[in-house]
């Protein structure tokens, strides 16, 4: 289960950084290639989307079924160990959050930026005309 997290981890750290190399301010010329290179990318990482409904789904579905450790029978231990897969849960379902929601910025950046070249090619076109 630790392999699917560090996954979901890895992935959200090359959205992240992705999505800061498209905003950052660069040359017209370097710009299109990035967003031409990162277009091209975006399809085939969107299973990222499926894998982190997947696994929000494993997090609902852990927590309807866990154990509640509230009474004065737990011991210490276990009351901790039972806080500890609360907050474990709760960081996994915010990276699970931020993985879908880093797709979704880098896809509509990327649009944008194709958007806003092609109306530079048309308002281009009417001048030369």
């Amino acid at each position: 289960m630790a392999l699917q997290w560090a996954i979901l981890t890895y992935m959200v750290a090359v959205e992240a950084a992705v999505a800061i190399l498209l905003t950052l301010p660069s040359p017209k010329a370097l710009k299109s290639r990035i967003v031409s290179l990162i277009s091209l990318v975006l399809q085939p990482l969107l299973f990222i989307i499926p894998f982190a409904a997947f696994q929000l789904l494993d997090i609902y579905w852990k927590n309807e079924h866990r154990l509640m450790c509230t009474g004065e029978i737990c011991t210490a231990a276990e009351r901790d160990r039972y806080e500890k897969s609360i907050y474990k849960a709760q960081r996994n379902a915010v990276l699970c959050i931020a993985a879908c929601l880093l797709y979704w910025c880098i896809y509509r950046i990327s649009k944008y930026y194709r958007e806003i070249q092609r109306m530079e090619e048309v308002e281009k076109r009417f001048k030369d005309e």
